[in-house]
């Protein structure tokens, strides 16, 4: 029995955190004008890829874990994903 509840308490902190991570991901693209559904996935991986995209998106001065989280966020809803996030929604 103790072990069933602390498997349900470690799912749940679990899924806040992620939730948490999640979210931060969405205002963190808000805020540099980027919206996952604008793009398709292999745009998004074409502009996270190239140094003078990055630039241009202002995104050159994030770190590169920061990059690679919002980089993984734009793609999980991107326009052709299972999850597509367009603006105004």
């Amino acid at each position: 029995m103790l072990k069933k509840i602390c498997f349900v308490f470690l799912l749940c902190i679990l899924c806040t955190t992620a939730g948490a991570a999640q979210q931060e991901m969405q205002q963190l693209a808000k805020q540099y004008g980027l919206y996952g559904g604008e793009k398709a996935t292999v745009q998004w991986v074409r502009i996270f890829s190239s140094s003078r995209h990055l630039k241009r998106y202002k995104l050159d001065t994030l770190d590169k874990a920061t990059l690679e989280k919002l980089r993984a966020y734009l793609i999980e809803h991107a326009a052709d994903s299972e999850q597509p996030i367009v603006p105004g929604l």
